[in-house]
């Protein structure tokens, strides 16, 4: 009796110790022998390490945190011979398309090759390799640049995407 006691009280002693969510990772390995920490986004990198950990570990809910409500993203329709945009709420369901239909994603952050702002705007263009396995034999391989702009929020002191065009392959 005594060790069936034990081993119900176990699990209540390893909650109630401050033990992190073992199910809810706070660090994770970049896969080029790196490792980072989510980041608090006090500072427009911790924009790119973030949005490398939403695509690493497909987390919605960290991705829906870097786009302002009145955020706009920007791509080239070759077929159509224009630029296409839309907000925030079709960015989210096309994101949880990808991230849902795709079994990986390797998205590695290169140069940046533009920077310029103040302490509450700035707007950044960095290159980018992303590869999206779908299944073992339908892999693509993006590569391109993102030019996004980065805002401030006066409040919570955080860095979110209010403009986001994308100058890739695809």
């Amino acid at each position: 009796m005594r060790k069936a006691a034990l081993w119900l009280l176990l699990p209540v002693a390893f909650f109630l110790s401050g033990c992190e969510n073992p199910f809810a990772p706070g660090h994770y390995s970049d896969g080029q022998g790196g490792g980072g920490v989510l980041s608090d986004l006090s500072t427009p990198d911790g924009v790119f390490i973030n949005l490398k950990y939403a695509y690493t570990f497909k987390d919605t809910s960290i991705y829906s945190a870097l786009i302002k409500d009145d955020f706009i993203f920007t791509f080239r329709d070759y077929d159509l011979g224009a630029d296409v945009s839309w907000g925030r709420e079709e960015e989210l369901r096309t994101t949880y398309g990808l991230f849902s239909n795709s079994e990986r994603l390797d998205l590695v952050w290169n140069n940046i090759v533009l920077s310029s702002g103040d302490s509450l705007k700035v707007n950044i263009v960095r290159s980018f390799n992303l590869t999206i396995t779908f299944n073992p034999s339908d892999i693509v391989r993006i590569n391109g640049r993102v030019n996004l702009d980065l805002e401030k929020n006066a409040v919570t002191k955080r860095w979110q995407i209010a403009r986001w065009i994308d100058e890739s392959n695809l």
